[in-house]
């Protein structure tokens, strides 16, 4: 026989079916808990300015979408959206030829020298963008250091318009970008067995063949890594094109600080907008053309 205690105590006691749901139920609301701090943070510092973003665009200076179409219809609106874009371009294009034959031979080296050469790599950002693009103003100046190098030496006689066009921006900006290539490409290549190579070679494959058949293929993820990255990147840049430019290189951003110190907040807030579905468009056509998970699988390795 039972007690009277023994008997509220079975009965107290939960059943076999009540505990798992109480178990699952408690597991599923952990990872929203955890989550709750990252979600609150996003929400504060992105989902809010970008709704502010949006909303002004279409209500300054009143309720319209008139912001939208004078920058459809404005062809100079189009030849800054063009010249940003081809800026970016060049800027993937230098950056990825720099950055290609330094981070394999990062990946063939040694730990120890290898970990040398990426401090090196990363040594730029330590150092203020700022203080970096006003020791490119002292290099490619009228009077800097590269023409008063190139006067002296005969090379030319009156100095070269280095800075305050397209080649300033792209050498400001590349310089800038290189240790983003350098790094994306690095962890491909880390994790391509080199024996592969020693092996195309003992089956009569010259040095290019193995690397054209061998090498890059298996580079790939990196160099599409690195692309988008630089590319993204490249879009939203302000105090290079700002400072090493020229009037016929103005880019969507340095266009933006000129509309607000304009009060003009509807276009400038309309041509922010653009830039942003300009990048959610790269996003979803490099998804559709090479897909997401080449990245992944790059830095995976």
């Amino acid at each position: 026989m039972l007690d009277a205690g023994s008997a509220s105590g079975l009965m107290a006691r939960p059943s076999r079916g009540e505990r798992p749901l109480r178990a699952r139920l408690r597991t599923a609301g952990l990872p929203l808990v955890l989550l709750a701090p990252s979600l609150l943070l996003i929400a504060v510092l992105f989902l809010y300015p970008l709704a502010r973003l949006v909303a002004e665009s279409v209500t300054e200076p009143r309720l319209s979408l008139a912001n939208y179409i004078s920058t459809v219809r404005d062809p100079i609106l189009w030849q800054i959206i063009l010249i940003t874009l081809e800026i970016a371009a060049e800027c993937t294009v230098v950056t990825l030829m720099l950055a290609y034959p330094l981070a394999s031979l990062i990946a063939s080296l040694p730990k120890r020298p290898a970990r040398l050469l990426l401090l090196g790599v990363m040594l730029p950002f330590w150092t203020s963008l700022l203080v970096r693009m006003y020791a490119w103003m002292v290099l490619l100046g009228r009077h800097g250091v590269i023409n008063q190098a190139l006067i002296a030496s005969g090379i030319v006689d009156s100095p070269l318009r280095l800075m305050n066009d397209r080649f300033g921006v792209v050498v400001g900006m590349s310089h800038y970008l290189l240790p983003f290539m350098v790094l994306s490409l690095y962890s491909t290549m880390i994790g391509i067995d080199r024996r592969l190579l020693e092996a195309a070679s003992s089956m009569g494959s010259s040095t290019l063949q193995a690397f054209c058949r061998v090498y890059l293929p298996l580079s790939l993820p990196g160099v599409y890594s690195g692309s988008l990255l630089v590319f993204i990147l490249s879009l939203g840049f302000y105090v290079t094109p700002a400072l090493l430019g020229g009037p016929s290189d103005t880019t969507i951003p340095v266009y933006v600080e000129q509309q607000v110190e304009l009060l003009n907040w509807g276009q400038a807030t309309a041509m922010s907008m653009v830039l942003v579905v300009v990048v959610v468009l790269l996003f979803i056509l490099y998804d559709r053309l090479l897909g997401f998970e080449r990245i992944f699988r790059g830095i995976a390795t």
